[in-house]
């Protein structure tokens, strides 16, 4: 790509970002999500962190138990745990497991979901997950039957028995949806993420 050709494309993707800052009512939410997806979501929006599952990942079946009960996970000692293949900061909660992977220490990590569990406001709460890290179809049943208005799955392939399930064409043959913070291969600057329109559904919130 030459220089203005990429100076254009960048421009276009500002005004996108903008445009969606613009069309952002619902500013202070608390999103729990089951990886990074969240944190890009608000990132992009210029929205605070009012919620400390950002910069980590969950398996499956730990970010159910947390979404099932998270008061219980949020008033709980995060403790750090060894794991001989993962080079990054592991956390325990009870009994579910905290991936820390864009962090630079336990400590630092540790600090970051305090202070920002403290933020968490249960009333204005929205969950997303995606079917990766071997998310089954019971795990995407029980996701669905989770008592929150506001949820959404990103799924390689279509469920429609399930209402929160969105589903992300291009990873079909994959068994599970890509990484979706990554830039789609096309010309404008989106994310995977982006085919969803996550301003519209944390919009929904009735103040």
């Amino acid at each position: 790509m030459n220089k203005f050709l990429e100076f254009i494309v960048r421009a276009e993707h500002k005004l996108y970002v903008t445009s969606k800052r613009l069309c952002l009512k619902n500013k202070t939410m608390t999103v729990f999500s089951s990886n990074c997806n969240g944190a890009y979501m608000l990132h992009d929006l210029g929205c605070p962190f009012y919620s400390p599952t950002v910069n980590l990942s969950f398996l499956p079946e730990h970010f159910l138990k947390f979404v099932s009960d998270p008061q219980k996970y949020l008033s709980a000692e995060m403790r750090e745990i060894q794991i001989s293949d993962i080079d990054y900061p592991v956390g325990q909660i009870e009994d579910i497991r905290l991936y820390l992977m864009h962090y630079a220490s336990f400590a630092e990590a540790k600090a970051a979901w305090e202070r920002r569990a403290r933020r968490v406001n249960m009333d204005n709460v929205f969950l997303v997950m995606t079917d990766k890290d071997g998310c089954t179809y019971d795990q995407i049943k029980q996701f669905d039957a989770l008592p929150y208005e506001h949820k959404v799955i990103f799924t390689h392939k279509e469920y429609p028995e399930f209402s929160s399930a969105y589903y992300i064409p291009g990873f079909e043959g994959d068994g599970e949806v890509g990484i979706l913070s990554d830039w789609k291969p096309q010309l404008l600057r989106r994310r995977w993420l982006d085919d969803f329109d996550y301003v519209r559904f944390f919009n929904q919130q009735k103040n």
